[in-house]
């Protein structure tokens, strides 16, 4: 079968990486994967997150605990002849799930094992790798930010057909550790579009192997947690949090453009203002809210553009921003909240007056809210930040 691609010129080879004295020592079970140590950076981690990661390693180990001791007690009680072993226990609904419970903490280590070389597998076989010729101004970004963040090696970075999904995530396998961004966040990086908001998540993704998020023993200890209700989500939002100061901390000015992208999409992102979004944070209240934000596994992004605004403190777990005394919102706004009685909401008449006042005061270039493109001029025309930091006009 003939060649699809021409082959490179005689002579030209790709240059070979690094080798020898002066290179930093691998990772390994002792050190770490930072020049941190074993337990990383600890200034930039959410106060949740390790207290809930002890929380979730005493669930595991009790689990393992109780495993260990029904075997025991199956192997004595079946060396006796007398008295009941785990087969013993399978009999009706309850007895099914005990058994299903101890063929699941059995196999834990094995299943996460597997799950993480499948998808790492997946991503080498589908994925497009970025490298030094092929998106290098993403693996440039990759590159810097494990530099900044003190990872001992850079990890693979891929970009994956996104289908209109804006994600990104980060994992491993062994030692080795990956980031992916879908194609449709990556274009954000674009020269025309927000390359800053690209840096932002890259270094958040980034920020979850500095903090350990993608270690194999990590997940094995939390993973039964993140099946309890409220428990396992907290931690999960924790961990985000931590992730989002790594970027901020990478690039703060970026911060803004990545929740409008994640708010917005990849067109619409522009005209965002994200003090207006962030400050629904503190004006949106009620219980069904807060019950949102309990069962999501990422805190919710008026909550956590919110965060990113306010430095001053870390981001809300629990309960909203304006709660128990800390800082709520920054604008005024004439817009009632959602979870105001519709008495509140706004006439035809008082709504299209609103729009005539903010239309007198709004500036030049500043209308057509309806994407900005690549291959169009918007010289003359506010910048994108410009547009989503800029104060409300009511």
């Amino acid at each position: 079968m003939s060649q699809s691609f021409p082959p490179p010129p005689l002579g030209q080879s790709s240059p070979a990486p690094a080798a020898g004295h002066g290179r930093t020592p691998a990772p390994n079970l002792v050190n770490g994967s930072t020049v941190h140590g074993i337990i990383g950076e600890q200034r930039l981690r959410h106060p949740w997150e390790i207290p809930l990661l002890v929380v979730g390693a005493l669930i595991t180990v009790g689990a393992y605990l109780l495993w260990t001791i029904l075997v025991v007690m199956s192997v004595v009680n079946a060396i006796r002849g007398d008295g009941p072993t785990i087969m013993d226990i399978g009999d009706g609904p309850l007895g099914n799930l005990v058994i299903q419970l101890f063929a699941i903490v059995m196999l834990l280590t094995l299943i996460l094992w597997v799950a993480r070389a499948i998808m790492y597998a997946d991503l080498r076989a589908r994925s497009v790798r970025m490298s030094p010729t092929q998106f290098p101004e993403g693996y440039r970004m990759v590159a810097e930010a494990a530099a900044a963040q003190g990872l001992r090696r850079v990890p693979d970075a891929y970009v994956i057909s996104g289908g209109g999904t804006i994600n990104a995530f980060a994992s491993g396998h062994g030692f080795r550790r990956f980031v992916a961004v879908y194609s449709d966040l990556f274009e954000v990086g674009g020269a025309v579009r927000d390359p800053e908001a690209l840096r932002f998540v890259i270094g958040h993704e980034v920020g979850h192997i500095a903090a350990g998020h993608t270690s194999y023993f990590r997940l094995l200890f939390t993973n039964l947690m993140m099946q309890v209700p409220i428990l396992g989500p907290a931690y999960s939002r924790a961990q985000e949090y931590t992730a989002d100061n790594f970027g901020y901390a990478l690039t703060p000015d970026g911060a803004a453009g990545a929740m409008a992208v994640l708010g917005a999409g990849k067109y619409l992102n522009a005209h965002v203002n994200v003090h207006e979004f962030a400050d629904r944070a503190a004006t949106e209240k009620g219980l069904w809210l807060h019950i949102v934000n309990w069962r999501a596994s990422h805190p919710v992004l008026t909550w956590r553009t919110h965060a990113l605004r306010d430095r001053s403190r870390p981001g809300h777990l629990w309960l909203r921003p304006g709660l128990l005394g800390s800082p709520g919102a920054t604008f005024p706004s004439a817009m009632p909240a959602g979870s105001t009685f519709s008495q509140k909401y706004l006439t035809p008449a008082e709504a299209l007056d609103l729009l005539a006042r903010a239309d007198a005061v709004r500036p030049a270039g500043a209308i057509n809210q309806f994407g900005r493109f690549p291959g169009v001029d918007y010289t003359g025309q506010p910048s994108t930040r410009q547009l989503q930091t800029t104060a409300p006009l009511l």
